[in-house]
């Protein structure tokens, strides 16, 4: 284990930032082998983010980088850039929670899957991913087959036929795709991306960092040994931080 940089101290605002609280995400990192976390509140909940006590914690041990997860919709271009100029950030995550308006991935809000084209659905996700990767704003795509949350697959074409378009928009504009547990302990069961995509991510050549989707917690680098055993099989050995919007690498530590 390396790295885990997607982290929600603040979760979905529940959480406020304290001296205490911020201690029990650094020092289960610290415990599970992490040398960097990245703390990316959701957009809505960045002034939670109390930027003198990151300062005041950070130890030669492990690196605490500043960022946010930013939602993705068309139009929005410019109010993020300029969200982007107000903070001293070390990356940013780009995710689609949002399809026309739907947030799929809200329990409230799945049974509209039940209705829906499963394939049209993920024809229509991958392509707002693509614009993602695009608009060039991003450090760092977010848990890039999120649509699958709820463990509905297509059937006309696998998700990584779906994916691959992406992945290639993702090598030309050099962006850093994470490897998110989160979607193990979600009602799909598996890590965001599936690893047959991440087996063609490795196949292209591209990055990739690490990163729980932690919005307590016990969930820092939830189930990040074995998923380090398999990032090494199947072929990699570094995984990317960033500071300063700078991405470098660290070793993968098995």
């Amino acid at each position: 284990m390396a790295v885990d940089y997607h982290v929600h101290v603040a979760a979905h605002g529940e959480y406020h930032y304290s001296e205490e609280w911020l201690n029990l995400y650094l020092q289960n990192a610290r415990q599970r082998g992490i040398q960097a976390i990245g703390l990316a509140e959701h957009e809505e909940y960045r002034d939670r983010a109390d930027q003198a006590l990151i300062e005041r914690l950070r130890r030669p041990d492990l690196y605490v980088a500043r960022g946010l997860e930013i939602d993705f919709i068309p139009g929005r271009e410019e109010t993020i850039k300029e969200m982007l100029d107000q903070y001293p950030l070390d990356f940013v995550i780009g995710s689609v929670h949002y399809i026309d308006g739907w947030p799929f991935d809200h329990p409230d809000y799945r049974q509209q899957f039940a209705s829906a084209d499963i394939d049209q659905v993920y024809s229509q996700y991958f392509a707002l991913v693509d614009k993602l990767v695009g608009c060039g704003l991003f450090d760092i795509v977010g848990h890039l087959d999120l649509i699958k949350i709820w463990g509905h697959r297509p059937k006309l074409k696998n998700s990584l036929q779906y994916a691959l378009p992406v992945l290639h928009s993702i090598k030309t504009a050099g962006m850093i795709i994470e490897i998110n547990s989160a979607g193990i302990r979600k009602p799909v069961g598996e890590v965001y991306p599936a690893w047959k995509i991440i087996e063609e991510m490795f196949r292209l050549g591209l990055p990739v960092t690490m990163g729980s989707d932690a919005h307590n917690p016990d969930q820092v680098a939830e189930d990040f040994a074995e998923i380090t055993r398999s990032l090494w099989d199947i072929g990699y050995r570094k995984v990317v931080a960033f500071r300063g919007r700078k991405p470098y690498l660290l070793p993968l530590i098995i």
